[in-house]
């Protein structure tokens, strides 16, 4: 079963469930999607949607709601910080399961010994191992600060 049909099935059980707030998410997902099959028919590179482009689309969904949060976090804004966290959970159940914390410091450690960085100018390269490797499951704002942790160290 394709991501679109699942997210179309979580939007009916939505509507019988009546909880406003995940019917309101999953009209702004299909909404995106909406968008992001017209972008990908029209222009000149023309491509039909696949799997990966909604996983790209819902991780930048999670991009934007996490930063709100952080803003809201700063203001006191708990009506809307509930909000917030609720998409992220609907929107993440969507993404194929993330790596831990521990996973991730691991699979940098991995990376950083294979590419032999020996700085922090190499974290380009070690970056660019991991977007390929791991570009699905792995939260690369937290590999980032774990690089720039031991790439710093040595």
């Amino acid at each position: 079963m394709s991501l679109k049909s699942k997210i179309e099935i979580g939007y009916q059980n939505s509507l019988k469930s009546k909880d406003k707030i995940e019917i309101s998410t999953y009209r702004l997902i299909l909404s995106a999607l909406k968008d992001l099959e017209i972008l990908n028919r029209s222009g000149p590179n023309k491509k039909e949607t696949d799997d990966k482009d909604i996983i790209q689309l819902i991780k930048k969904m999670i991009k934007q709601r996490n930063e709100s949060i952080d803003i809201y976090k700063k203001n006191n804004r708990n009506d809307l910080l509930v909000v917030e966290e609720k998409e992220v959970v609907i929107l993440s159940s969507y993404l194929p399961k993330q790596l831990s914390d521990n996973e991730t410091m691991d699979v940098c450690k991995q990376t950083i010994s294979e590419v032999n960085a020996q700085s922090i100018k190499d974290m380009g390269k070690v970056m660019g191992v991991l977007k390929k490797n791991y570009s699905d499951n792995l939260d690369f704002s937290k590999a980032g600060v774990i690089l720039k942790e031991i790439l710093n160290k040595k």
